[in-house]
């Protein structure tokens, strides 16, 4: 008799702690994310899943993911209509333009915002309230043969008289000046708004406010219309015939073997500079502007943005955490993209000779943040209708004035 009740208490005892066991077990949660990224980018998926996967193995994350300049926007349109995914990744500028349509959750207060440098925090910020949370850094400029600049003795250019002069001497030695990929729009569009940037946001702040009050506009804008004729001077300055049909990396290999010696480009190019050559010696200046001031641009680039109207904002946060408290996975994400640490205490490992330039520039006090220009025209539309217009006048189908006029036209769709 004893031994059936031993035997009942132990069978019990075991249905008891199998209970407990499940009760106990913590629910197994989907995160859905949207991921706009670049080709450098690509690879961000699996080093954040496993890291979300060591700490938090009852979150699952369903990443669908897309080519930031193509396919990213036209998605999130649609997601806009049934329902935005728990986590959004973008750019920075991108909370400009979906944080104050209310589609973004604020996250102020969130503990994880502390491991963010500061310089992050301002462009993802509207009335006061974070809605994006940075997570690297790009900078945008002259990327040049660092080398070849020597061997030539040629001087890093401050002035538009001086890269001239720069220009010049590479022709004679039968160098290109430029290696210059237009094939996307986006390469076209990026490098006017880095001109514009430092030719026209960084004395008018607001121009994209004035251009749709009216006040201003592309064709009579001196500035603007001078950015246009800087990418004149630079399609007169490389490969005429094959700048529309070069691919990017194929653009940089050119670069690499010295058979140009700058490119207007950002760090996304340092990727394809170091996987040809490890070795290559490379450094970045600004474009010179029309006043000779011109700061080097810091781009805030990838950014996590959570849903407003998620399910699963708690579970987000625990994400968001582990993104910015997991320095192993951080430094192999910057490694692998070869872009600079939003995070404090977070330093690539990877070398970067343009690295010294930046530094530089930054003690210097001439950094200059891209959303000045980003959050003041509308990238997905507008700029890219834009840069269509601007490669056909390059290619002699239009006129410089239609194109500015072009622009003008679609003032009503500017705002980001």
């Amino acid at each position: 008799m004893k031994k059936g009740i031993i035997k009942l208490l132990t069978v019990g005892l075991l249905i008891l702690v199998v209970c407990m066991t499940i009760v106990g077990a913590p629910r197994r949660t989907t995160v859905t994310i949207l991921a706009g990224i670049s080709t450098t980018d690509d690879g961000l998926q699996e080093i954040i899943t496993e890291a979300v996967a060591k700490k938090y193995p009852e979150i699952s994350l369903q990443w669908e993911v897309h080519e930031w300049s193509d396919n990213f926007h036209p998605r999130m349109q649609q997601y806009i209509q049934t329902g935005l995914p728990d986590i959004i990744i973008g750019k920075a500028q991108d909370v400009a333009t979906y944080g104050g349509q209310g589609l973004l959750a604020s996250l102020n207060g969130k503990s994880y915002l502390n491991n963010i440098l500061d310089a992050a925090i301002p462009g993802v910020t509207i009335d006061g309230k974070i809605y994006g949370m940075v997570f690297n850094g790009l900078y945008q400029g002259v990327y040049y043969n660092r080398q070849m600049f020597k061997e030539l003795g040629l001087k890093v250019p401050t002035t538009l008289a001086e890269l001239d002069e720069v220009i010049n001497k590479l022709k004679a030695k039968g160098i290109t000046p430029f290696a210059s990929h237009m094939v996307e729009t986006w390469s076209i569009g990026n490098m006017v708004m880095q001109f514009a940037i430092n030719d026209v946001f960084a004395k008018t702040p607001d121009w994209g406010d004035q251009f749709r009050a009216g006040k201003v506009s592309f064709a009579t804008s001196e500035a603007y219309r001078k950015c246009y004729e800087y990418m004149k001077l630079i399609y007169d300055n490389t490969w005429t015939r094959e700048t529309f049909s070069l691919p990017q990396t194929d653009c940089d290999t050119r670069m690499v073997l010295g058979q140009a010696a700058m490119k207007v480009s950002g760090s996304w190019s340092i990727q394809n500079f170091l996987t040809i050559d490890e070795n290559f010696d490379f450094g970045v200046f600004p474009f010179p502007n029309q006043t000779g001031d011109a700061k080097l641009i810091f781009e805030p680039n990838m950014t996590f943005m959570k849903s407003a109207t998620t399910k699963n904002s708690d579970v987000v946060d625990k994400v968001f955490e582990v993104i910015t408290t997991d320095k192993e996975a951080a430094i192999k994400f910057y490694n692998m993209s070869r872009t600079a640490s939003m995070l404090k205490g977070v330093s690539p490992t990877f070398p970067n000779p343009s690295q010294a330039d930046i530094d530089k520039y930054a003690a210097a006090g001439m950094l200059i943040d891209a959303n000045i220009g980003n959050n003041q025209l509308q990238w997905g539309g507008f700029q890219d209708e834009n840069a269509k217009d601007i490669a056909a006048w390059l290619q002699g189908d239009i006129t410089l004035d239609q194109a500015l006029r072009a622009a003008d036209s679609r003032r009503a769709n500017s705002k980001p």
